[in-house]
């Protein structure tokens, strides 16, 4: 019984929040972010963008509670939503092949502070291109 009582609860909180106006690619660019707190950018130096980003699509799709939205045109747009309290995040890719670079940007939908979890999330990220 206390642990029904304890997933109705949990349940009640599930904070989706609103999609973030800013989404998609601005003038060859992903939007800087709106505050450090709860947001992470960053631009990694690439050989060939496409398969870098090529490269992180499979990462993104077999991680728990990682969903893609939209894919394609060198963008790629998912959310990541906590096990908890169900906060979504959503991140972006972006291959730049001007600049030889992949942009990356998370950023949570919902609350003053994420607890570093957007660099975090961009960091294992990095970590995974070839």
């Amino acid at each position: 019984m206390t642990h029904l009582l304890l997933t109705l609860t949990l349940a009640l909180f599930h904070l989706v929040g609103p999609v973030p106006a800013d989404l998609g690619v601005h003038n060859g660019a992903l939007s800087p972010c709106p505050s450090p707190a709860h947001c992470a950018r960053a631009d990694w130096s690439v050989a060939d963008p496409a398969a870098a980003l090529a490269a992180l699509v499979p990462v993104i799709k077999a991680t728990p509670r990682m969903e893609v939205l939209e894919q394609g045109d060198g963008y790629l747009h998912a959310t990541a939503t906590s096990a908890l309290f169900g906060f979504v995040d959503d991140l972006e890719l972006y291959a730049d092949p001007s600049g030889g670079v992949l942009q990356a940007r998370s950023v949570s939908r919902l609350g003053d502070s994420d607890l570093g979890v957007n660099a975090q999330r961009l960091a294992a990220l990095h970590q995974q291109l070839p």
